[in-house]
């Protein structure tokens, strides 16, 4: 009796493209579901320690909601390194002026923390309209 686990080769993995459009939806409810196809987990050769997720394409990262209190309380903070360096900007401000900067920051809080996470946040592509350059990968629409 064979008690081996298949585990995927590289040369064996396919990529496909997903568009998914965030308009009107929760901004962690898009993050997530672009998070599990980065990483792949929708696939049944789901690999932990490998890449073999899917690229991703999130259209109207600017009419992504918040829900409750989130778009005057939530804060999005970060350091330069130098004494009283650090830099505070709310979600309202931030949505306004950089919206895929904070579907970015959702999205890249959900993957690994470490060299494989920072492979396949690459594979992700976030535009604040509904217009993208990538109709020549022939992308799918993923619905949730």
């Amino acid at each position: 009796m064979n008690n081996t686990t298949y585990s995927i080769k590289k040369e064996e993995i396919e990529r496909k493209w997903y568009i998914i459009d965030a308009e009107g939806k929760p901004l962690g409810r898009v993050a997530t579901e672009a998070a599990k196809l980065l990483r792949g987990k929708h696939k049944p050769t789901y690999t932990p320690n490998m890449d073999a997720g899917d690229h991703v394409i999130i259209l109207n990262c600017s009419k992504v909601i918040l829900t409750g209190h989130k778009l005057d309380q939530k804060v999005y903070r970060h350091h330069s390194g130098y004494i009283g360096g650090m830099k505070e900007i709310v979600a309202r401000d931030l949505l306004a002026k950089n919206p895929e900067k904070a579907m970015m920051h959702a999205v890249k809080g959900m993957l690994p923390h470490n060299s494989l996470g920072r492979q396949m946040v690459k594979k992700l592509r976030l535009y604040a309209g509904d217009v993208h350059e990538n109709e020549a990968q022939k992308p799918e629409k993923w619905e949730f």
